[in-house]
């Protein structure tokens, strides 16, 4: 059972691919507007919905709309700092997944009767009683940033905030919309800022947790750990490199695996266009996620910054792709088969979502970072820490930073060689693969 957004799902199909390939029976429980997307590819499909479905909605409704239609209308917030977005961003979005959580538990308990899986895996960042108490070994895959997985020592989870010890190095911007970066060798235990966002955060969700987990364990699981949204699984994997990791301050348990990376093998080729591909320059993708290009005004300004270059890109248009036109330099569509473009790419400007900035890592390109919300933020920090790439804010970031970034990354002879390298070591450890053998000895 992925969340219903792109990142999660393709996650899940590219683990679900080689396990249906190695014989096994693979049923996703997805959000039913992804209902014909995942047959396709050779999977059983008994979906689920997360609210009352709308009238208006089908057989064609686009995956995951409705967060869709709330960051497109929440993304005015996007503009202010990190910690004023707890209230803003991060606590409607709790918000909306408990409403979902618990409109499809009966939906979920009646799939898992049918099913009778020998293992269940699940992709959210929510908790689904009836995953948990179905009597089978249980999986929880984080596919969000790590920080997700809080302990003493690493940053708090959709901060942005600098690790401790760092300030953002290599390509990194100033100008940030966040404050509370800790400067260079600043102690481990009080990092500027991280306390008080800390504060903020249990002062905004101590509500919205309490009453989340009174209902949890009325479901008959066990109570959740304080102030999460979901517990831990028998086995748990997370998806982030091991040059990236935050496991040096922050160790995890045993039942804890890394997958590098965790790239689906099911996209189709991809060809550059002919009209871009006779024209000159270094190609570039460009993608701020399905949720993040939903902000067509934000999406337009970019386009319009990058056609003064002279460098070719592919752009991943998104949701309202027929309100996009495209300049001469570029070309594009609503959806393009990412895991097929980046690999041809010289460069990838991206949202920082987990599922691009994981694999633009496995393919070992640089990467300009414009978060826009949750953790998107913390990995656009840790990016631009560890000299990967640049962090820049999206609404403030002016046409010389933002041309003058992707003319120094990508005339950086050295970071390209780094990153080839580091793209070859990710790709050699396979994630997807060592996710599915960890699968199936957890099913016994």
């Amino acid at each position: 059972m992925p969340e219903s957004a792109y990142g999660p799902t393709n996650n899940c199909v590219g683990i679900a691919n080689v396990l249906r390939q190695r014989g096994h029976r693979v049923v996703f429980a997805a959000e039913a507007s992804w209902r014909g997307k995942l047959a396709a590819l050779g999977f059983e499909e008994d979906l689920v919905d997360l609210a009352p479905p709308a009238p208006e909605a089908g057989a064609g409704a686009d995956p995951g709309q409705y967060w869709k239609d709330f960051i497109r209308d929440t993304a005015p917030e996007f503009r202010k700092p990190t910690i004023e977005q707890l209230e803003t961003v991060i606590k409607p979005i709790w918000d909306g997944l408990i409403d979902g959580a618990k409109y499809c538990e009966p939906q979920l308990k009646d799939i898992i009767a049918r099913a009778r899986p020998d293992v269940i895996i699940e992709d959210n960042v929510i908790g689904f009683p009836a995953l948990v108490t179905a009597g089978v070994p249980f999986v929880r895959i984080v596919s969000c940033n790590p920080l997700e997985v809080k302990g003493p020592g690493i940053a708090p989870a959709f901060s942005g905030y600098a690790a401790s010890g760092y300030a953002a190095s290599g390509y990194a911007e100033s100008g940030y919309a966040d404050t509370g970066h800790a400067a260079p060798g600043h102690p481990a235990h009080d990092p500027p800022g991280w306390a008080e966002y800390r504060a903020e955060y249990e002062r905004v969700h101590r509500g919205t947790w309490t009453g989340f987990n009174a209902w949890w364990t009325g479901q008959g699981a066990a109570a959740l750990p304080d102030l999460e949204f979901i517990g831990e699984g028998d086995l748990n994997l997370y998806v982030y490199p091991e040059e990236a990791d935050y496991t040096a301050a922050r160790p995890l348990g045993p039942s804890w695996h890394r997958l590098d990376s965790s790239v689906r093998e099911t996209d189709e080729r991809f060809d550059v266009p002919p009209d871009l591909g006779s024209r000159s320059g270094a190609l570039v993708y460009l993608s701020l996620g399905s949720l993040g290009s939903a902000d067509v005004e934000l999406m337009r300004r970019l386009v319009g910054i990058l056609a003064e270059t002279q460098h070719r890109y592919i752009v991943s248009k998104g949701p309202l792709h027929a309100e996009l036109e495209l300049p001469a330099n570029m070309w594009g569509a609503e959806f393009v088969p990412q895991a097929s473009v980046i690999p041809q790419a010289d460069l990838v400007i991206t949202h920082a979502g987990n599922n691009t900035t994981t694999e633009a890592l496995h393919f070992g390109k640089p990467m300009i970072c414009l978060p826009l919300f949750w953790d998107q933020y913390d990995n656009a920090q840790r990016i631009a820490e560890l000299g990967f790439g640049v962090r820049l804010d999206p609404y403030r970031v002016t046409a010389p930073q933002l041309r003058g970034a992707v003319e120094r990354l990508l005339s950086d002879a050295a970071l390209r060689a780094r990153m080839a390298e580091l793209g070859q070591r990710i790709r050699a450890r396979d994630g997807v693969r060592r996710g599915a053998g960890l699968i199936e000895k957890a099913a016994g």
